[in-house]
């Protein structure tokens, strides 16, 4: 478990980090343009990380299925590292010009391509290492570390503007939580060199029973579970970088938070996600998966436009209210997630097919969130319209799991 996590903490972390420090970038790489519009294209730049996930997918996919979880793993999280790092090292458009733009696209497109590999292998590595009536538990450390990954970013970037004044981040302080990902690569690499495959996996090595072309055996005989993949994640990844990413950005850009305030919060909403997962994993090993799914998704289907109003009216404690709140809900969902996408497929394509749905869904909605609301703020003058986001998603992904059949009491074949 800690082999299988650590290394999904590292990667969320780096992929998240930049969305964290969206502000400077802005102002570092984009310095002719307006606040707004230096955020905007910063999130486009975070957006375009996430273009490269069907081609990390794929190729990881492959891999994953094909020689084990262990090596797609194993250089996913290298691949991470190496270009988390190289952004830290970066010279601004100050120092080279346009010039440093473009390779800041180029290593979002790395990250983007090596963190696609990571969600799936790291939720198909717990899953198949759990005894049978825990694997809600034991996959729900696949968000407990993704949920992590986000605190420990957000963690780090708030310490980074409490230690250092703000000329002091914008001159080269912004550069540290980057170049902290080195030593978090060292761990995480250490510890998956040491980890062995998956007794599933290892059973269909044993048989001769590994697929010849993953991709193309999933397409044919898996496209209704990856299509339900698809539908199952939309609203997962939209909540994940909706709320946890453009919010606190919203917060102090549109709902006028203070800073302080909209970075504690956020920290205070991740710490409530990152508690309450394990719990609703194994209570999803009990009751089953679904009616944990479908009380999450009606929540955020209810609740994002009254959640959303609490944060911009309801003064410093209805921010914390409001965070902490969205924070169990996601939880709700995150929980039995892992274990409940994982049992659409088969051992011998899980890799490949879960990891096709999940990371078209995260290209299509979860990188572009906080561009597309960044951008229907500043279209309609109204902070309260980017909440339209969220509630779209919720209900498709509401119909998706209504209709899907429950797995939780079921062997993992």
């Amino acid at each position: 478990m800690v082999a299988g996590s650590f290394g999904n903490i590292m990667e969320n972390y780096d992929n998240m980090v930049y969305g964290y420090t969206a502000v400077t970038l802005g102002k570092l790489f984009f310095p002719e343009s307006d606040a707004l519009v230096g955020t905007l294209y910063t999130f486009a730049v975070f957006a375009v990380g996430f273009l490269m996930r069907p081609l990390g997918a794929i190729v990881f996919g492959h891999v994953g299925d094909k020689f084990g979880r262990r090596t797609a793993l194993v250089v996913s999280v290298l691949m991470m590292g190496a270009a988390t790092t190289l952004i830290g090292l970066l010279p601004t458009y100050a120092s080279i010009g346009v010039l440093a733009p473009l390779l800041l696209v180029v290593l979002r497109m790395v990250q983007g391509f090596s963190v696609a590999g990571e969600w799936a292998g790291s939720a198909a590595f717990l899953v198949e290492y759990a005894p049978e009536r825990r694997r809600g538990f034991f996959g729900s450390f696949n968000q407990v570390s993704t949920a992590a990954g986000f605190l420990l970013a957000s963690g780090v970037v708030a310490l980074n503007h409490s230690i250092f004044t703000a000329e002091q981040v914008d001159a080269w302080a912004w550069r540290i939580p980057f170049l902290l990902s080195a030593l978090t690569a060292v761990a995480a690499l250490w510890l998956r060199f040491g980890m062995g495959e998956t007794p599933a996996f290892a059973e269909e090595q044993q048989k001769g029973a590994t697929a010849k072309s993953p991709l193309r055996e999933g397409l044919r005989t898996q496209f209704p579970g990856i299509a339900r993949g698809f539908g199952f994640t939309m609203l997962w990844t939209v909540a994940y970088f909706f709320f946890l990413t453009y919010l606190p950005t919203w917060l102090t850009d549109v709902a006028g938070v203070d800073e302080g305030v909209a970075r504690g919060s956020n920290i205070v909403g991740l710490v409530t996600l990152t508690v309450c997962i394990a719990a609703f994993g194994a209570l999803s090993d009990r009751i089953g998966r679904k009616p944990l799914l479908i009380a999450s998704a009606a929540g955020f289907l209810v609740l994002s436009w009254p959640v959303m109003a609490l944060l911009q009216h309801g003064g410093v404690a209805g921010v914390y209210a409001g965070q902490v709140l969205i924070g169990v809900v996601l939880a709700m969902f995150s929980g039995p997630g892992p274990a409940a996408l994982s049992e659409l497929f088969p051992t011998k394509l899980r890799y490949s097919t879960m990891s096709i749905g999940y990371n078209f869904a995260v290209m299509a909605f979860g990188g572009t969130a906080p561009f597309v609301a960044t951008g229907v703020v500043e279209l309609t003058g109204s902070g309260m319209a980017a909440a339209l986001l969220p509630i779209v998603s919720a209900a498709v992904t509401l119909a998706v799991v209504a209709g899907m059949r429950e797995t939780a009491h079921r062997s993992l074949h």
